[in-house]
């Protein structure tokens, strides 16, 4: 499967004290480059949050984003530590007595007092589990978020191929016919040219001039081009690379064609594919 670079998932699941939320979105890259943006708590998962994705991807600039967001603890859960409370009003009416101007404690003091609710505090280690499990489902949305838009990417550039399969199947039978009226003005005008020439010097001339102006080589390479994009993206696979040389062969095919041009129907068709070659780079940067 052709995959694009661009890619977004989101994972939340709901635990005892709190959720946890795990976002994966990436964008083009040259190379597999990550950034993670994790809780501090969890930030022993960051190793093999980096295996797994490095197991499913290849290029791209990825983010990843693990958070956990601590709920609020519902009345029937709170239970007030009793000897806790008992011993800071007793530290409480001690240091009255001694210090008779020191202010009472206030409710909100106690209540927030560490530890007057008993041990809220969460074992981010027992987690391991359950936070992987939800990487997997993440990056399994994640990687088919990539391979949908790498579909709608693969068609476009399928279409374009066919474009130019059809600019060429078009002009290439004009190709010899209007090189050869071409080829005999070009003899007649060489001989007025040159008046009482040897017929051999003006045919050596045009054989030379026709052999610079003869194109069905690049035809035949943009067209063994061509093929090879349909293929690659048949196979699939991380291509990118490999697509964005191929056009960087069929651009250089399109300007020598449009170089050794002798009729206004190449140069149009030349023009045309460079369009269409142009298109396709666009859509290939995005590819893996």
């Amino acid at each position: 499967m052709i995959c694009s670079m661009t890619g977004y998932a989101v994972k939340t699941r709901d635990i005892e004290r709190g959720s946890l939320q795990l976002e994966l979105k990436s964008v083009n890259s040259r190379y597999l480059d990550f950034h993670f943006r994790i809780t501090e708590e969890l930030r022993s998962l960051e190793m093999p949050l980096r295996e797994m994705l490095s197991a499913r991807l290849s290029r791209g600039k990825v983010e990843c984003r693990l958070t956990f967001n601590a709920a609020a603890a519902r009345g029937e859960q709170l239970q007030l530590n009793t000897d806790l409370l008992g011993s800071l009003k007793s530290l409480s009416d001690r240091v009255r007595q001694e210090m008779p101007e020191a202010g009472p404690l206030s409710v909100n003091d106690v209540l927030r007092w560490p530890g007057m609710f008993g041990d809220q505090s969460v074992d981010f280690a027992a987690l391991n589990p359950v936070i992987l499990a939800l990487a997997r489902e993440a990056i399994d949305d994640f990687t088919a978020t990539r391979g949908r838009e790498g579909e709608k990417l693969a068609a476009m550039i399928v279409d374009r191929v066919n474009a130019m399969r059809e600019i060429v199947r078009q002009v290439a039978p004009r190709i010899p016919e209007a090189q050869q009226l071409f080829t005999d003005k070009l003899r007649q005008r060489l001989q007025e040219a040159l008046g009482n020439a040897s017929d051999d010097r003006i045919l050596q001339e045009v054989a030379v001039f026709a052999t610079r102006i003869d194109v069905a080589e690049e035809i035949s390479r943009l067209s063994t081009h061509l093929d090879e994009v349909e293929r690659v993206l048949k196979q699939g696979g991380a291509s990118g690379k490999r697509l964005d040389f191929l056009m960087q062969e069929l651009n250089r095919e399109a300007n020598t064609l449009g170089s050794k041009s002798a009729i206004t129907e190449v140069s149009q068709a030349a023009m045309d594919l460079k369009l269409l070659i142009e298109q396709m780079r666009e859509q290939i940067q995005n590819l893996e």
